[in-house]
């Protein structure tokens, strides 16, 4: 089949800008909120709808970083050992709404991976899920509240989220299959 261009460079920083504006509307309490994104592509996601949303309230936003590789359910399984990264909450999240951000929504394993990795860092009030692509193929009943574009594919299909500071190159989302 090959590829396919399923996003690119302006259709993401629209779907950026545009979700920026629906998730902070949607905020009840705009000072007790943070964003925290799940690594690789979900931080730098993260971050760029911090930005977005700080210029949009007028006031900064936290924004914390999680590695969720000891959380994930299938280490025994994936025939190597994983690559550690940072994970980065300095602000209490207790009782706060947080805005959890990855690049692709699949199985639904990574998000319930992701909850319990920022539930070991205490209770948040609310949690929010956005996702800038949304697969299918639910393992688990976990959906976004938020997603930029909900696609159907196939188990065998793969995703490529590229953006520029993580991967060097244009921002573009691909089709393999």
């Amino acid at each position: 089949m090959g590829e396919k261009v399923i996003l690119n460079s302006a259709e993401i920083e629209n779907i950026i800008g545009e979700y920026s504006r629906k998730i902070y509307d949607g905020i009840s309490d705009k000072n007790n909120f943070a964003i925290v994104g799940v690594q690789t592509r979900g931080v730098e996601i993260a971050g760029r709808l911090r930005d977005c949303i700080a210029k949009i309230s007028g006031k900064p936003v936290k924004m914390g970083v999680l590695d969720i590789t000891f959380y994930r359910d299938d280490l025994a399984t994936r025939g190597m050992l994983p690559s550690i990264k940072e994970t980065r909450i300095d602000f209490d999240i207790a009782k706060m709404t947080i805005i959890l951000v990855d690049d692709v929504i699949f199985t639904g394993r990574t998000t319930k991976a992701a909850l319990e990795t920022l539930t070991a860092f205490g209770r948040p009030g609310i949690i929010r899920l956005f996702t800038l692509i949304d697969r299918g193929n639910r393992e688990l009943p976990i959906q976004p509240d938020f997603c930029g574009r909900k696609i159907h594919t196939t188990i065998n299909d793969t995703v490529k989220v590229l953006l520029r500071d993580t991967d060097g190159v244009d921002d573009s989302v691909v089709l393999v299959g």
